[in-house]
């Protein structure tokens, strides 16, 4: 029963990484390729490429990303992101159907195609990176330089993206594209932190229940988060009780309710947000 979940989660974690890259080729292949603007990341790269030699993205965005797997796989070890091998070939793929079927722009206006493509791009990869995937490309060169310098992957991806998009004025030598470039990484970067923002929220649930043990080792196997007993006593019959809480994100509240309407429909759950948890699973507590 619990592998069965645990695949059934599994495969919902996979089926919401292709709905996210999905809308991340989308702004891409809708708004931003048409508009010939260019973005950051290896998907800029594989766009500069485009609208240089007309190369498809596709093949530009695989061959990069699959270099740069085949470096990190080497450096970081083996076990390096089966998610985001996964993500790089589902979204080649997307370019490659998305691009073949939009030959003509959705929208003329060059601002409005870096606003709304910007938006689904940075959509896009928030929805990836909840269910702890990534893109490959300028994520993987950050994570290479930080394992040797003690240097932020955020800043590695910035300067990554800067030089990137500033590349794109050789290639048509016009400031507006320029800053639509820039106007577009900025949108992306928004996008993504709303999505991850709203994935971050924590929650503090109390569970009062006549079976504390199975839905304690429910919510740890399934859900995979620490659980804490508390001792309590019932003040109407004056037993001894074991509250069950749990610290866990916004997202994975409703599965931890699931599992106690399924093991004790009678039992008593109170939950509460939280401004912030630091710890392992949560952020990181900073000196």
């Amino acid at each position: 029963m619990i592998r069965k979940r645990s695949i059934k989660n599994l495969i919902k974690d996979y089926a919401i990484i292709t709905f996210g890259l999905l809308i991340n080729a989308l702004g891409w292949t809708a708004f931003l390729i048409p508009a010939k603007i260019v973005g950051g990341g290896i998907s800029g790269v594989a766009a500069l490429i485009f609208y240089a030699t007309d190369i498809p993205m596709a093949y530009s965005f695989f061959g990069i990303n699959a270099l740069l797997i085949g470096i990190a796989i080497k450096v970081l070890g083996k076990n390096f992101g089966i998610k985001t091998i996964y993500s790089v070939i589902i979204l080649t793929f997307f370019f490659g159907i998305l691009q073949k079927f939009i030959t003509a722009p959705i929208i003329t206006e060059g601002f409005m195609s870096t606003i709304i493509g910007g938006a689904l791009a940075g959509v896009g990869v928030g929805i990836v990176f909840t269910q702890g995937g990534s893109t490959g490309g300028t994520d993987i060169i950050a994570m290479i330089v930080n394992k040797y310098r003690n240097i932020s992957p955020g800043r590695v991806i910035l300067l990554c993206d800067v030089f990137i998009i500033s590349s794109s004025w050789f290639l048509f030598h016009s400031l507006e594209f320029l800053v639509y470039g820039f106007v577009s990484m900025a949108v992306v970067a928004y996008s993504i932190d709303i999505i991850l923002s709203g994935a971050k929220q924590s929650v503090q649930i109390l569970i009062v229940s006549n079976q504390p043990d199975i839905i304690a080792q429910r919510i740890s196997n399934e859900i995979q988060r620490g659980v804490t007993f508390l001792n309590g006593q019932r003040y109407y019959t004056k037993e001894d009780s074991r509250i069950v809480m749990v610290i866990a994100r916004k997202h994975e509240a409703q599965h931890i309710i699931r599992i106690v309407k399924e093991e004790d429909p009678a039992g008593f759950i109170s939950l509460g947000h939280v401004m912030g948890v630091y710890g392992k699973g949560f952020d990181n507590m900073r000196p």
